[in-house]
């Protein structure tokens, strides 16, 4: 089994160092996040770091890197405030891949990966047609990370588009059944599929199984 310590991860070429740590940690949640400029610039990008925050009020966050080269994604947040957050799926991820090339701001990566952009309810974000869950956002804070210069980016959750047919009784979203894709490290794509779901955990109780209760 190899060991590294954190004096060995210093010393590992970077490239490796970067595989090593982001997929060791295990599978992640992959979404395009869509933003407009105040100049009517549309941007797309993917981020495997968008997180649950809370669900009362309801809000997540995402990490963006040290503001060192622009970044149209964040540089569209503070000017326009609003965002979307949309699933990658079986059918877009090399689509969704690709908007991690770096182009120009006033370049589209709607354009360049033929993903179409859409407007809903009067919300200035666009949102990607080819998502089937779909969540409007609303720049809330930013928490710069001191270690490293990155931001944790605070979102309101405004608005959730999805079928009514993927929403089981209790609310808990069948992400298998559209195909969700997540990610491992920085380039891998996964589909993962939903083993069971577990009854509540209390004290001196055993786990139950939500699908097979007799």
């Amino acid at each position: 089994m190899f060991h590294y310590k954190s004096t060995d991860l210093e010393k590992l070429p970077s490239r490796y160092r970067a595989n090593l740590i982001n997929s060791c940690t295990g599978y992640k949640s992959v979404n395009l996040l869509a933003t407009k400029s105040n100049q009517g610039n549309t941007n797309l990008a993917i981020f495997n770091s968008v997180v649950h925050i809370g669900s009362n009020p309801a809000m997540l966050g995402f990490i963006s890197r040290p503001l060192t080269v622009p970044r149209h994604t964040y540089q569209n947040i503070r000017e326009h405030n609003l965002f979307t957050v949309n699933q990658v799926n079986k059918h877009i991820f090399e689509k969704a891949h690709h908007t991690s090339a770096k182009y120009d701001e006033n370049i589209s990566e709607f354009d360049k990966t033929n993903l179409t952009e859409e407007y809903l309810n009067d919300f200035d974000a666009p949102y990607i047609t080819q998502s089937a869950i779909k969540l409007g956002c609303e720049y809330v804070s930013e928490y710069k990370i001191e270690e490293n210069g990155c931001l944790l980016i605070i979102g309101a959750i405004k608005h959730i588009y999805l079928n009514s047919d993927i929403v089981a009784e209790d609310g808990w979203v069948k992400l298998d059944d559209v195909d969700t894709m997540s990610s491992v490290g920085l380039d891998g794509y996964a589909l993962p599929k939903i083993i069971d779901r577990l009854s509540y955990a209390k004290p001196d109780e055993n786990i139950n199984s939500l699908w097979n209760e007799s």
